[in-house]
């Protein structure tokens, strides 16, 4: 019977549950305190890190006690965990090489079970680090404000559109120097304005055989009226309208500074010359002043745009703000015109004054600057291969069929400048 007694098991398993029953809810206990922990430490490092993302706008411009107070407010706005205490949240900022704004922050966990085993408390931390703005831009508007952009909407969907990239790329600058942008109206000429006639970079010998008076009012040249042994004399340079035609081949595709010879700008008193040209400013009131006196007239010669835009961005007789070598900067031309290429200086054929802008296009990459070609096409004129093959690459090319997508475009492309300007 004993023997019986000893290999009976029933009746063991409650002594045995209540003797199993500490360390079980014990190690139940742990666990929840450890996932726990866990999501409040991934809570803790998410909300610090939206805390940097959120203040990289404003930290260039805030005393270092604004800054600590602006970390800690916001970031106790989305960290509200129960569980924390003593929560310590240190903000910093340098402006070097860049902006750089580093965040660091602590607290402590109270526990529940692991408090009974003598672990009363769970220290968690996190850092995060912002930095944006080690790239600087240097963009340059080249916009056609030939007549046919009066059809369609275009000359208002136009001012829109940059208007709205103006704002943007003002947003993307948390410095006065992080953003400059130049524009470049053009129609067969460039006006690089009325009052620059004494600038010695103007090549003056087209303009004056074309305007003046001959000592025989019969003749209205100065060849005809040399020709016929009389005398020609100029009209005063001050009574020019400010515009340039191309310079000499193959300065008409180059950068060159408008020292002699063929790098000066011919003047040209053209009858439809656009307003004139604004160069590299950060003068945003002036900027969009700019954009609102455009007004569409004459013919399309998209290449000296594009040569003068290029020129805004790099070389005399425009002044080019100072580089910072602390910095990176990207150069950007966007070119927009709705019209094929109908007259320059020598040509009236589209495929001479596309072969001119190629060279053109061509040097421009080649110096490392981005280029943004748009077509409007609202006329169902053919694909301009010239336009696609100016472009960097196939995605900066970009094929409008209506007006209001210019709108739309460049939104896309101020977006894009802006990410690369203020680079998390």
């Amino acid at each position: 019977m004993f023997s019986r007694f000893l290999r009976d098991r029933r009746g063991n398993v409650a002594p045995m549950m209540a003797m199993l029953a500490v360390p079980l809810i014990g190690s139940v206990g742990v666990a929840i305190d450890y996932s726990q922990a866990n999501a409040a430490r991934t809570a803790f490092q998410t909300a610090l890190d939206a805390t940097a993302l959120a203040m990289s706008k404003t930290a260039a411009t805030q005393s270092a006690a604004d800054l600590q107070a602006a970390a800690s407010n916001y970031f106790n706005a989305l960290f509200t965990s129960t569980q924390a205490r003593d929560i310590v949240v240190t903000a910093s900022y340098t402006g070097t090489a860049g902006s750089k704004l580093a965040l660091n922050a602590t607290a402590t966990l109270k526990t529940n079970v692991l408090g009974i085993l003598g672990y009363g408390d769970i220290d968690i931390a996190a850092a995060a680090t912002s930095t944006w703005g080690e790239t600087r831009l240097r963009v340059a508007l080249v916009l056609d404000n030939t007549g046919s952009m009066s059809s369609s909407g275009k000359m208002t969907a136009l001012k829109a559109a940059s208007q709205n990239l103006l704002t943007q790329l003002k947003n993307a600058a948390l410095l006065p120097e992080d953003v400059y942008v130049s524009i470049v109206p053009f129609s067969k000429d460039v006006n690089v304005g009325a009052d620059k006639y004494d600038q010695s970079w103007i090549n003056w010998t087209l303009w004056e055989a074309r305007n003046g008076t001959c000592s025989n009012t019969s003749y209205k040249s100065k060849s005809s009226c040399e020709n016929n042994g009389k005398v020609w004399t100029p009209a005063a340079h001050d009574t020019w309208n400010g515009c340039v035609t191309d310079r000499d081949q193959n300065y008409d595709t180059t950068n060159d500074v408008p020292v002699s010879g063929g790098t000066l700008y011919p003047a040209e008193q053209y009858g439809s010359c656009p307003v004139s040209v604004m160069q590299l400013s950060n003068d945003w009131t002036g900027l969009s002043a700019k954009i609102e006196a455009m007004q569409p007239a004459g013919n399309t010669n998209q290449a000296i745009g594009l040569q003068m835009g290029w020129q805004t961005l790099t070389a005399s007789p425009f002044t080019i703000p100072a580089y910072d070598s602390n910095y990176q900067y990207n150069q950007v031309i966007i070119l927009l015109t709705d019209g094929l290429n109908t007259q320059d200086r020598w040509y009236s054929s589209q495929s001479s004054i596309d072969n001119r802008q190629k060279k053109a296009c061509d040097n421009i990459k080649a110096a490392n600057i981005t280029i943004y070609a748009v077509q409007v096409n609202t006329g169902n004129d053919p694909v301009q291969s010239v336009l696609q093959d100016c472009a960097s690459t196939s995605s900066k090319f970009f094929l409008l069929t209506s007006a209001d997508q210019m709108i739309t475009t460049f939104n896309q492309i101020g977006t894009a400048l802006s990410q690369l300007r203020l680079a998390q």
